[in-house]
């Protein structure tokens, strides 16, 4: 009912914008210029002192637009409109100032589960998310009174954790956990209006076309549905354990289908809002599109990896491993410890078995480092746009300093500081894979035709 709402407000709100878009194909075709082949031969000697620009320059004009042909052709490809089958399909409609406005609160909103992600680890690594035993959708008010207080503290002493290993808590320790795994929920409830509110008034702006619509109902859905997945996943660890010598915790399948859950909502707003505030890549020249398409190859399996990499370090998480083996570069006294297929049947071990679990984290991200190193040595050579350059650097920096983070992590005994740290950091160097695949992706067919075969030195 929400998404049929959705498609009925958005089609009654650009039927105007549609039929301008209409009206004017013609006359915008009409002026669309194409560069002469003589052109390329006098831009080619200015090719070279154009790539060699530094990374700074190149990174900056990514969004501020230093290259004016860029300006130029976006410009142009956004009159043509959604209708142009070879022009640029647009998310947002209402021109610059619309498109800055819907950036700025996609942008926002994905800065808020960032900071939920963020929090979210910090309150397992404080052991915080099994303080409170009941969840409302809604949420309620905390406890007031001495007397809900100590309501509350009860619930918590009945819960196995308390049992095995907070005995004897004190109400003071006990009100700082719980109003961390409180802040926790509650700042996902406020993202949810911090996303409705505006998406409600964009809609009723017209600005919101139905491919973008469709997009962000799905995503709120998915955002919705993050409650019921982190409720499922701290249920797991209310329940008894089933050796009485193991220690209460939460699933680390259900903990890993809700941080991957909260990745995917992430990377969603994250690249919507980039193709909302910049529906073309940056590209002023044929030369530049064809480097960046071989950047592309390279970057797809890179960021599968970065990503199964993130996503191992929530079994790590869910099954503590990052107290055990807390030396580096071997594990103990050896490089592969002898337990780590113990587990039948023999799949149980990767997500189950505490070494063989921290050993797949080593070497995943050992892998990611190693790819993302190769990724700029096998495109230090290419004719690419300044800005595509200093993203690679950028991700190189950051992938060693991630590492740097985890093995700091791993000899601290997972302090709360560095482990919050090293999550973080996961999402960063995640951030900056998507914001490269977007900034390497194809043009549009109007926008090529009417590029150089080699960028003009700017001076």
């Amino acid at each position: 009912m929400f998404r049929s709402r959705v498609i009925g407000s958005i089609l009654k709100r650009n039927k105007a914008h549609l039929n301008n878009i209409s009206s004017n194909l013609k006359e915008t075709a009409s002026r669309t210029v194409v560069s002469s082949s003589s052109s390329s031969s006098s831009s080619s000697s200015s090719s070279s002192s154009t790539v060699v620009r530094s990374s700074v320059y190149g990174f900056r004009s990514l969004f501020k637009g230093n290259y004016k042909p860029s300006v130029r052709n976006m410009s142009m490809a956004t009159s043509v409109g959604m209708e142009n089958k070879e022009g640029l399909k647009l998310l947002v409609l209402g021109g610059p100032r619309a498109q800055k406005m819907v950036g700025i609160w996609l942008f926002g909103s994905a800065a808020w589960v960032f900071s939920m992600v963020v929090l979210g680890g910090v309150t397992r690594l404080t052991r915080s998310g099994l303080s409170m035993t009941d969840w409302k959708f809604t949420g309620g008010l905390p406890p007031l009174s001495d007397d809900e207080w100590f309501q509350e503290f009860e619930k918590y002493k009945q819960s196995p954790e308390y049992k095995r290993v907070n005995k004897g808590m004190s109400i003071e320790d006990f009100k700082f956990i719980y109003w961390m795994e409180y802040a926790h929920r509650m700042w996902g409830r406020g993202l949810g209006i911090i996303f409705a509110l505006p998406f409600s008034y964009f809609l009723r702006k017209g600005y919101i076309t139905l491919r973008l619509g469709l997009r962000l109902s799905s995503l709120f859905a998915l955002g919705a549905g993050q409650g019921f997945i982190g409720w499922w996943m701290v249920k797991s660890g209310l329940e008894e354990p089933p050796s009485e010598y193991a220690q209460p915790r939460v699933s680390p399948y259900r903990l890993a289908a809700h941080l991957t859950s909260a990745f995917v909502i992430y990377s969603g707003l994250f690249w919507t809002g980039l193709s909302a505030v910049m529906p073309e890549p940056p590209a002023e020249s044929v030369t530049w599109v064809r480097g960046a398409a071989k950047v592309k190859k390279l970057a797809l399996p890179v960021s599968f990896i970065v990503g199964i990499t993130a996503i191992s370090g929530a079994f790590v998480a869910g099954n503590d491993a990052g107290r055990a083996y807390n030396t580096f570069p071997k594990m103990g006294d050896t490089w592969i410890p002898n337990d780590i297929f113990d587990m039948k049947p023999l799949i149980r071990n990767f997500f189950e078995n505490t070494s063989t679990v921290q050993l797949d984290h080593r070497v995943l991200a050992t892998t990611t480092l190693f790819s993302i190193g190769a990724l700029w040595f096998a495109t230090r050579k290419l004719d690419i746009h300044p800005a595509i350059r200093s993203l690679i650097g950028s991700t190189v920096g950051m992938a060693a300093l991630q590492v740097t983070l985890g093995i700091s992590t791993l000899l601290s005994y997972v302090p709360v500081s560095l482990g919050s740290a090293h999550q973080a950091g996961a999402l960063t160097l995640l951030t900056l894979m998507i914001l490269l695949n977007h900034t390497v992706r194809k043009p549009s067919t109007h926008l090529l035709k009417s590029l150089p075969q080699v960028a003009k030195t700017i001076i």
